[in-house]
């Protein structure tokens, strides 16, 4: 081989070395800002986790919302149902304003309520008003 073959294939080992070693740090410093464990060193090549991993639950999400009951969502009805008496031909973004509760949270109560025939409706979509039947 001639010394230019000998030192290009050094600068490449060395470039290749130089930027795992870069790439790793980053890892650890995102990991750690995070707060996240220090990796343990590999000791198996990528691919399918041990068995005892892979058998582990997942974690549960947070911020999931929980599930309401019927009483929970007939109650809401009632006091959307009392608040409309109240003030007839209002669209939801002014009764969720009002009550002080988000829309996701107003929108099962209503449907009930129309379909109990309690509520009557105007209009389509955002243009839909409401009534007390």
């Amino acid at each position: 081989m001639n010394p230019d073959a000998q030192l290009r294939a050094r600068i490449d080992a060395f470039v290749s070395d130089l930027s795992t070693l870069v790439r790793r740090a980053a890892l650890d410093a995102v990991a750690s800002s995070l707060g996240w464990p220090a990796p343990a060193p590999a000791k198996r090549r990528p691919g399918r986790p041990p068995k005892a991993a892979a058998s582990a639950a997942p974690a549960p999400r947070k911020g999931k919302r929980t599930k309401r009951t019927p009483e929970d969502v007939a109650k809401m009805g009632e006091v959307v149902v009392a608040y409309v008496a109240k003030h007839p031909g209002q669209p939801v973004e002014q009764i969720k304003k009002a009550l002080g509760v988000e829309k996701k949270d107003l929108q099962l109560p209503i449907v009930r309520m129309v379909a109990a025939k309690k509520l009557k409706t105007t209009g389509q979509k955002r243009g839909t008003k409401y009534f007390v039947k």
